[in-house]
């Protein structure tokens, strides 16, 4: 078929230009003296985005779900009790790999639509007097459900409690698109992954680390050899890698981080919100709901919108692809068959957001969903034409 294959999935998202060409270059010597040159500042401006100012990040070649790994296995011990909280299928995965791993996992089962229960975990930090629980666990941003949780809420339960457990974050697909403040919310250990906010293919996965996880790291017992801390810091610090690294990945990485820096995080978080509020207008348009059970979980990033009782949510996304060529994402595990989730995240304007609707629009008219032809499409007009408000931080 004529024309682009447009891409509105939650992860990976859209690459700009600049950050395909400069990955499109020839392989180049990982051991070259002059490699530092480019390394050393990229774990410097990588930081910056996760906002640690004394810790350290490493950059793994792998997804999210090594860094994942990487974090678990150097900074806790097998036997380690946390606290965990499942309430959509990468919270599901990431319970999931804490038990495999050895650990000793507390685990809060939730409504899907809603985020981490923040009263249960005050409840069971507070009850917790003998400090077994090791760490805390917050999935910031749910994209199977397109809900975002309260990080720095996390932290103040620690803190009300007066309990020393970690905090782990997953940012996989909030990082570099949604507010976050390692070291201001206290933030031990933040994972991403470069396919989400970061705009690039998939292939690296980033841990953000703090001070408290590092120490943390060199009494910690659980078994590690790819992923080790140790092995990273001998190497990262004079520039180099203790593997051989996607060094053209690292290139685009380069140039997604100049991107970030040029537009601001501050800009780039106001820009998310304004773009996912187009997108929640529209759904209000169509006389449907979002997943997220209430305004407070509502998601930036990625919004899983419920189709009427009778669709196939499945047949929506296949539909769109066949007759549109527009990728949309399905719903997953207990959310299947009833959501299809528009993915509104990084290199992303207004008039791309329109041509998501739009393509979605069709698609559900065509699927035998009631509603006004270009009734979503011009309510998001309506929001766009108006001013860019500044984006409303989860932790007022």
């Amino acid at each position: 078929m004529a024309g682009f294959t447009h891409l509105f999935i939650p992860g990976p998202t859209n690459i700009p230009e600049q950050v395909r060409q400069a990955m499109n270059l020839p392989m180049e010597d990982m051991r070259a003296g002059s490699f530092p040159q480019f390394t050393l500042p990229l774990f410097e401006d990588i930081k910056k985005v996760f906002m640690n100012e004394t810790g350290r990040v490493f950059i793994f070649p792998s997804s999210g779900t090594g860094a994942w790994e990487s974090a678990m296995t150097n900074v806790l011990s097998p036997g380690d009790r946390v606290l965990m909280s499942r309430f959509g299928q990468f919270s599901h995965l990431w319970v999931d790999m804490a038990e495999r791993l050895g650990l000793d996992v507390d685990a809060i089962d939730c409504e899907w639509g809603t985020g981490v229960p923040l009263d249960l975990y005050a409840e069971k930090l507070q009850a917790d007097k003998a400090h077994r629980i090791k760490a805390i666990f917050c999935t910031q941003n749910e994209t199977a459900t397109g809900v975002t949780s309260d990080v720095a809420g996390c932290r103040a339960a620690l803190d009300a409690a007066n309990h020393p457990a970690l905090l782990f974050v997953d940012g996989v697909s909030s990082i570099g698109s949604i507010d976050f403040r390692q070291e201001e919310w206290g933030v031990d250990c933040a994972v991403s992954g470069s396919q989400k906010g970061f705009m690039l293919p998939a292939g690296l996965g980033f841990l953000s680390v703090s001070k408290k996880a590092l120490a943390a790291a060199k009494t910690a017992t659980g078994r590690r050899c790819f992923f080790s801390f140790e092995d990273m810091i001998k190497t990262n610090d004079t520039g180099y890698f203790p593997y051989t690294p996607a060094t053209q990945l690292l290139r685009g990485l380069r140039a997604s981080l100049d991107l970030i820096a040029e537009e601001g995080l501050e800009a780039i978080f106001a820009r998310h919100h304004h773009l996912a509020e187009g997108v929640r207008k529209a759904v209000g348009a169509w006389g449907l709901k979002l997943c997220a059970k209430e305004a407070k979980w509502h998601s930036d990033t990625v919004s899983a919108i419920l189709v009427p009782e009778g669709i196939d949510s499945g047949d929506v996304v296949k539909r769109a692809y066949q007759k549109y060529q527009t990728s949309l994402g399905g719903g997953l595990n207990k959310v299947a068959g009833k959501v299809f989730r528009i993915g509104h995240l990084g290199w992303l304007n207004e008039v791309m957001v329109l041509g998501s609707l739009s393509a979605a629009e069709m698609t559900l008219l065509d699927c035998g969903v009631k509603l006004a032809p270009g009734s979503g499409v011009g309510a998001a007009i309506e929001h766009f034409r108006g001013p860019q408000q500044p984006a409303i931080a989860k932790a007022a």
